[in-house]
């Protein structure tokens, strides 16, 4: 018979709080069931969903990324080697695509800190492909 935990027993397990696993859940990232007495119980899987959830924040993923990526795995049941494998991979290309932006920020960033001049038409970070510069030079994205 599957352990299941109740909400409090999840939330000092995985160290969030009661109110963050109720927003997870809120947000379709974890499910619940209710059993008698009508309160909110998790199977004990949900508490290693609830730290992938976690590390995937502290990696600066929102929780828009996290649910794609999760959708992968099982609801309610401890993932199989190949729902692991399927959401590795998700996020490899995921975190690749991150590091080389972040690595173009940084190596572009030194020059826009000392130009100063917020430039819609000619600033790569804030306008990559130019879109905005047929609207003009400037704050352009402010308009009144």
């Amino acid at each position: 018979m599957e352990t299941l935990l109740k909400v409090g027993e999840v939330a000092m397990r995985s160290g969030v709080s009661v109110s963050t696993l109720h927003f997870y859940e809120n947000k379709g990232l974890i499910k619940s069931s209710r059993n008698n007495g009508n309160q909110r119980i998790y199977p004990r899987a949900v508490l290693r969903r609830v730290a992938i959830i976690k590390v995937a924040q502290q990696l600066g993923m929102s929780l828009s990324e996290i649910k794609e990526a999760i959708k992968v795995l099982p609801m309610n049941k401890t993932a199989s080697q190949a729902d692991w494998q399927q959401l590795s991979q998700f996020w490899h290309n995921q975190l690749e695509a991150r590091i080389a932006k972040l690595t173009k920020l940084k190596d572009e960033l030194s020059s826009c800190i000392g130009c100063g001049c917020l430039s819609m038409k000619a600033c790569a970070l804030r306008n990559p492909q130019d879109e905005l510069a047929e609207h003009g030079a400037g704050p352009i994205l402010f308009k009144k």
